[in-house]
């Protein structure tokens, strides 16, 4: 489990055309629609699923 407070930057680097719909839904609620736009987001478990579901679409680094 992640320490308590941690924060993640997610970044887009790919592109969501030609994948399932689903995906293109995951990369809005992470915040992320269009190519290298960032987010800090908090190091939860569901972030965590819902940037596995992505990972081939996005680049992830320590926010601190």
């Amino acid at each position: 489990m992640a320490k308590s407070g941690a924060r993640l930057k997610v970044t887009q680097v790919g592109s969501p055309i030609a994948r399932r719909h689903d995906q293109r839904e995951t990369l809005i609620g992470l915040g992320l629609n269009k190519m290298n736009r960032s987010r800090v987001l908090e190091d939860t478990p569901s972030v965590r699923g819902m940037i596995g579901k992505v990972h081939h679409l996005v680049r992830v680094e320590n926010a601190d």
